[in-house]
């Protein structure tokens, strides 16, 4: 039984930690894992169909089963945060993200890994919403502000770390390490938690579950992210992206009328209309969109056009980890001095001069230069999100909240990468492309970083309120 002499003073009715930094980095440490699995298979892809005898069809769906659980069930995953508390939820999570990443390492064949990825998924979006609602509820002010700063960072230099680490660990040890190193790590963080955080003072939200807005919104977001995937595949007009992409749209129409009728709903619909929250969902979706749709393009570019091994590919990505890290550190300091609309619109400024960048040279040194440089603008771009979004939030929302952004980061990955590579086409399976064949998508996404600065201009609020301590920044 975990006493209070590792507790501090309570906030929002949730004792804090003397080790604040210790536990932030153990939920930072499962969180990384959970936006490496994003992207870690990227460049192990080729060696799992040819190792699993993959169909051209199954290859696909190795990286989108996961994102598809991941992004379905994260409003869910959220609100089960706010009722059963985040303290309770995070080890359900871990434990089933851990045990599945086992099963995929194990897996002999497609159905497996596949069946293993989306219990990945359903893991990750009972954790992801638990962790990060825990390190809202658990800070206020500065301290709020910089936990917000570190997940940033993590969020987006974990999606550039997954193609490093893809690429470095399928060439020296294989592909199958890719899920096998979640196992000690998700076993490390799971003992070490509980002993590290205070249960919590406050009892979980009474009230009843809003299951048919739960069933809903589950299968829209579910069919939008399938109609998206499907999209860079099949095309924008084949019935199999038409389909579920309306039946995802009816669905959200649907799910937002059961939320205004029932007395207990899952999410309230006006959460989307107050300006934080719509300009960090706004934020959330182009960062993760340009990020996720312009690594994926990227590392093919490298991969396809320039002949570079899964290793070099890995070796490559690194600087560009580390400028999305120090994109997100240098906002993190910023947006306690500097307007939240600042620090938007010139991360986007930068996202869009890195893929144009790539898109006017098409040298590897230009494609990993660009990448990088987009990449810092999208650092910013990801703390700036999570900042407008979570600042404001009460321990008793701080679950849907983190579940409401980080939902827009999976549907924003889908949309990028069903945008760009549909503006690549033939080049993705092509034996050997040129450069130039990849140049559409790149000048897409300079494009759409351009708009997205204009509109943050408008949209972003200057000043972040933090609860405990004021104006975060003015």
């Amino acid at each position: 039984m975990t006493t209070d002499t590792h507790a501090g003073p309570t906030v929002g009715g949730l004792h804090t930690v003397r080790r604040p930094m210790l536990v932030l980095s153990l939920l930072a440490t499962a969180q990384l894992m959970l936006v490496l699995d994003v992207t870690v298979v990227n460049v192990a892809l080729p060696r799992i169909g040819s190792d699993l005898a993959l169909g051209r069809d199954s290859v696909p769906w190795v990286m989108t089963a996961y994102t598809l659980a991941f992004g379905g069930l994260m409003l869910l995953g959220g609100r089960l945060a706010d009722l059963v508390g985040p303290r309770r939820m995070l080890p359900i999570g871990l434990t089933v993200f851990t045990a599945a990443s086992l099963v995929c390492s194990l897996s002999g064949d497609a159905p497996m890994l596949i069946a293993g990825r989306i219990a990945q998924g359903i893991g990750a979006a009972l954790l992801s919403p638990a962790a990060l609602a825990l390190v809202t509820a658990s800070t206020a002010g500065e301290a709020r502000a910089r936990a917000l700063a570190v997940w940033g960072a993590l969020s987006g230099g974990g999606t550039a770390l997954g193609v490093a680490l893809g690429g470095l660990l399928t060439s020296a040890l294989g592909w199958q390490w890719i899920f096998v190193i979640n196992v000690p790590i998700g076993i490390l963080v799971l003992v070490a938690i509980p002993l590290l955080t205070p249960a919590s003072q406050r009892t979980a939200t009474a009230g009843r579950f809003d299951i048919p807005g739960a069933v809903l919104v589950t299968a829209a977001t579910g069919a939008v992210i399938y109609g998206l995937v499907n999209a860079g595949g099949h095309g924008w007009t084949a019935r199999s992206t038409l389909v579920p992409l309306a039946g995802g749209i009816v669905g959200w129409a649907l799910f937002a009328l059961v939320e205004r009728a029932t007395q207990a709903p899952l999410l309230k619909v006006g959460l989307l209309r107050q300006g934080p929250v719509a300009a960090g969902a706004f934020l959330m979706v182009v960062a993760t969109g340009l990020m996720v749709g312009g690594f994926f393009v990227g590392s093919f570019t490298l991969q396809r056009a320039h002949g570079y091994s899964a290793i070099e590919v890995g070796l490559a990505f690194l600087p560009v980890a580390v400028a999305v890290i120090a994109g997100a550190h240098l906002a993190g300091r910023l947006l306690a001095r500097v307007p939240a609309r600042a620090v938007a619109v010139v991360g986007l400024a930068l996202a869009a001069a890195g893929e144009g960048l790539v898109a006017v040279f098409t040298a590897p040194a230009s494609v990993i230069a660009g990448l990088a440089v987009a990449a810092l603008g999208i650092g910013a771009t990801f703390v700036t999100a999570f900042t407008a979004a979570l600042a404001t939030a009460d321990p008793d929302t701080a679950g849907l909240r983190s579940a409401l952004v980080s939902t827009f980061h999976e549907l924003g990955g889908a949309v990028g990468v069903a945008v760009l590579s549909t503006m690549v086409g033939t080049a993705l399976t092509a034996s050997r492309p040129s450069a130039g064949d990849f140049t559409p998508a790149f000048t897409a996404g300079a494009i759409a970083a351009a708009v997205a600065a204009i509109v943050a201009a408008a949209l972003v609020p200057s000043t972040v309120r933090t609860p405990g301590r004021g104006h975060a920044h003015h």
